[in-house]
């Protein structure tokens, strides 16, 4: 059809958590505990004003690993969470009636990741067993079945939880493989209304989709108080997925796997030939094929596909679904991946990492890349990369083309099976399977008619709908909003986010919108009064442009009266890394040394103090990880708003220096106010001891919620569950702080500090930490430095300071540590190799 002057293509991506600093990144979704998906279809009334109620209870019936962390998760959301499963009797086993559940709960709060934001949510969980506590159900508002995979078993449950639940409680299930609908066979009319199905991809707290299948008998409100809850209140992207087996983002992800083996098995590629062109060139997770096949489990993806293949009898491409030999022998051998230390990889004893080899079932050593994959890297962004592989005409672009456009007709061919809508499929896929793009996306990318003139020319099918999409894509920005290509009207349709989602590429699109900007910063108007700085340095470090920028764009709201205040933030993978070590090195270089860049150190701290004192509120949102200087400019907002996936903290001392721009001071004084306002040493040192040792031990917070309890973030901050809302929420703030009248808070004139008599505890502490191995000479004189500043430097009793006596202290170790050769081969270490160096 044709399109208006008004439209514009939009590349449609899926904003990843980054979550490598929680040791995530090589992990992909575990397709296990999967429920079958749903027609979205509803009883037809109009979803009320209970869509919006917000679960405060909920019971998690079966405790295994998906069960034990959707609990987690539910608790880190603020619920008190029931937490049941079999006793040992049950199944024929000896023990207390409690064992199970209290065995997997256990395994829960050591697993690593940590599916919990902090010890305090685990207190929020109870446990109980199914014999002696499943009346106790009565008190959620929600109840989530995830018990073993048959349907005797999982009908018998529905029918004991409608014996016991509340009359108004939701009910869900998890299966990886059973029809949703059957699961509910034989309940009331009142307990169907209530019933879905919810599926968490594994772990629940990371990965981000979260498919629901209603049943045809699901109440609109039910759909929509799940749906809205999830997104909101546990971070989730919402897909409503029909009842097909293993729905939208399993079938899509694992046909895509399915496909980067059948190269393996049939095609003469390498598993590191596969693993190179399928994890981070292509947009996808680092894990890639193979070594995410090892993580997930060989015999969950064995269980699955075999689900698949049973389950799709009509599917035109089952055969996709066969379980390849290798893998079938691998999945008996017990040779399973990770958790059996060898799958289609095994790191020797040797550390040699080796790859199994389908015709022996040895593992040999690594194979050589029979390509150069440095040029398709060297080529651009993504949508530049996937361009130059697909038009390669050696084997790396054979195997992308093979692979790719198997892959996009497969999905072309899934729609309307399994979703009505292209822009569904790729947030499903992208969401549960760490896709940049998704198919329909990277079909954009690669051009819609060049995509479907190389389909026919290979032979691969697509329905008739795919004929009539516009060649400037599925994907299109119209009249200001976003369309998707809908195969079922046969035009475009809109494809709004959710009002409270919104980001800021389309913002920087109308020039309007800039009210100020330099190289690598810019101030938007984001309406309502509230403007936006946005920073977009490399890696959004903190160097002079930005720190500048910073400066004036405070300047320029204080001094608007039209502009409530102000919000920092940016949409980069991470919110900072903290300052510009290289802008340091550089500065030192051209300059008298350490002193040289003695005004930044100062500019900083006082750009940072402008945030904190600006008499407009600036409210600084954080994201993923925000480390030394944005640590630092994050805890002097007095009301920031954190996502909950934020990793914050001082980590200077890993690079042989301390926290300068006001973080050691404000962490001082941050434990002198936990010390219940006593002026007593005393009571003061416990506090200063926490966060010395934060600050010494460079220790990260794994979560928002953790920032708050180790008081690196104030008590002030809102802690948001979906990034994505991140910028709506701080916006809100903003204008809440404004019509409140606001008001800086209060110099700190008065920090109490131990001085000499509180500095000889940590002095000791240091002595026997170093003579037991903990920790190396340079790291003792490393915190000694900190010791001194935190401490009052040369004060000889214990004082109250003003914050600017501490300013300076930090300024003085900073600079005299930069003079120190062994703190300049720790900064090279991390400018050269990225790792920390101790020396």
């Amino acid at each position: 059809m044709p399109v208006d002057s008004t439209e514009r293509h939009v590349a449609f991506r899926v904003e990843q958590p980054l979550i490598n600093s929680v040791n995530l990144s090589d992990t992909l979704p575990l397709i296990m505990e999967t429920p079958t998906l749903s027609k979205p279809q509803t009883n037809g009334h109009a979803a009320s004003a209970n869509a919006t109620k917000p679960f405060r209870t909920a019971a998690v019936l079966g405790a295994g690993v998906m069960g034990s962390q959707i609990a987690a998760h539910l608790a880190n959301a603020g619920l008190q969470v029931l937490l049941l499963d079999v006793t040992p009797k049950a199944i024929g086993k000896e023990g207390k009636p409690n064992d199970i559940v209290e065995g997997a709960f256990k395994a829960a709060t050591k697993m690593n990741p940590a599916p919990f934001f902090s010890p305090t949510a685990q207190k929020r969980v109870s446990l109980g067993n199914f014999d002696e506590d499943f009346k106790r159900i009565a008190d959620a508002d929600w109840v989530i079945e995830v018990v073993v995979e048959r349907m005797d078993i999982k009908q018998q449950v529905m029918a004991r939880i409608e014996e016991h639940a509340s009359p108004t409680a939701v009910i869900s299930s998890n299966t990886s493989g059973l029809p949703i609908h059957e699961i509910s066979e034989g309940r009331s009319d009142g307990f169907k209304k209530r019933f879905l199905g919810t599926h968490f991809f594994n772990p629940p707290r990371y990965l981000k989709l979260f498919e629901v299948i209603p049943t045809p008998d699901t109440d609109a409100d039910v759909l929509a108080r799940v749906s809205n809850f999830a997104r909101v209140h546990l971070g989730k992207g919402v897909v409503v997925a029909k009842d097909t087996p293993n729905f939208i983002g399993n079938r899509i992800g694992i046909y895509g796997i399915m496909g980067a083996l059948q190269q393996f098995t049939e095609k003469g590629y390498s598993i590191e030939e596969i693993d190179a062109l399928t994890g981070t060139l292509i947009g996808h997770a680092k894990s890639a094929t193979f070594r995410t096949a090892d993580v997930v489990g060989l015999d969950t993806l064995v269980h699955v596909t075999k689900n698949l293949y049973d389950g799709v009898p009509d599917d035109e491409s089952r055969d996709m679904f066969e379980v390849p030999e290798v893998l079938a022998k691998l999945v008996e051998a017990r040779q399973l991946g990770a958790k059996s230390k060898a799958g289609f990889y095994q790191k020797g004893k040797d550390k040699i990492i080796r790859s199994i080899n389908p015709e022996t079932m040895e593992y040999d050593d690594p194979k050589e890349i029979g390509f150069d994959v440095s040029n398709f890297k060297k080529a651009g962004d993504l949508t530049a990369r996937l361009t130059i592989l697909f038009e390669d005409e050696g084997r790396a672009g054979q195997f992308f083309r093979d692979t790719t456009l198997d892959l996009l007709g497969y999905s072309a061919r899934r729609i309307p099976e399994i979703t009505d809508s292209p822009a569904d499929l790729d947030r499903a896929v992208s969401w549960g399977f760490g896709w940049e793009m998704g198919p329909f996306a990277v079909w954009d990318a690669l051009g819609v008619d060049n995509v479907r003139e190389k389909l026919s020319e290979v032979g691969i099918d697509t329905p008739a709908w795919v004929a009539d999409v516009p060649s400037e894509g599925f994907f299109i920005e119209k009249s200001g909003a976003p369309h998707v290509w809908n195969p079922a009207e046969n035009s475009y349709v809109a494809d709004p986010k959710p009002a409270d989602e919104w980001g800021l590429t389309i913002l920087r699109q109308d020039e309007q919108n800039t009210i100020w900007k330099n190289d690598e910063a810019a101030l938007l108007d984001v309406g309502d009064g509230v403007a936006l700085f946005e920073f977009r340095s490399k890696a959004n470090s903190l160097g002079q442009q930005v720190m500048n920028g910073l400066v004036e764009a405070i300047d320029k709201v204080e001094n608007d009266p039209n502009l409530r205040g102000m919000i920092v933030g940016n949409e980069g993978g991470n919110f900072s890394v903290g300052a510009n070590l290289g802008e340091v090195v550089m500065g030192m270089a051209m300059g008298d040394g350490a002193a040289a860049i003695a005004p930044f150190i100062k500019s900083f701290q006082e750009t940072i103090m402008r945030v904190r004192y600006a008499t407009k509120p600036v409210v600084v949102t954080t994201h993923q990880r925000v480390l030394g200087g944005g640590c630092e400019m994050a805890m002097a907002s007095p009301h920031p708003v954190a996502a909950a996936e934020t990793y914050i903290g001082l980590v200077e001392l890993g690079v042989g220096l301390i926290p300068a721009g006001c973080g050691t001071t404000m962490m001082t004084a941050k434990a002198a106010e936990a010390a219940a306002n006593t002026d007593r040493p005393s009571e003061i040192q416990p506090f200063l001891r926490q966060a010395f040792e934060t600050i010494a031990m460079a220790n990260v917070a794994t979560s928002a919620t953790m920032a708050k309890e180790m008081r690196i973030l104030p008590n002030e901050t809102i802690v948001v569950m979906n990034s994505e809302r991140r910028f709506h929420v701080a916006r809100q703030e903003v204008i809440r702080l404004s019509n409140e009248g606001y008001m800086p808070p209060p110099v700190r004139t008065h920090i109490p500090v131990l001085g000499a008599q509180g500095r000889a505890q940590f002095e000791i502490a240091l002595f026997q930490f170093e003579q037991g191995g903990y920790v190396s000479e340079y790291d003792h004189y490393l915190a000694s430095k900190l010791a001194w500043v935190m401490t009052g430097g040369d004060l000889t009793a214990p004082a109250e300071v003003h914050e600017d006596y501490l300013y300076e202290l930090e300024r003085e170790v900073f600079l005299s540590l930069l003079g120190e050769e062994k703190t300049q081969e720790r900064i090279q270490s991390i400018l050269t190799t990225n790792k920390p160096l101790r020396n």
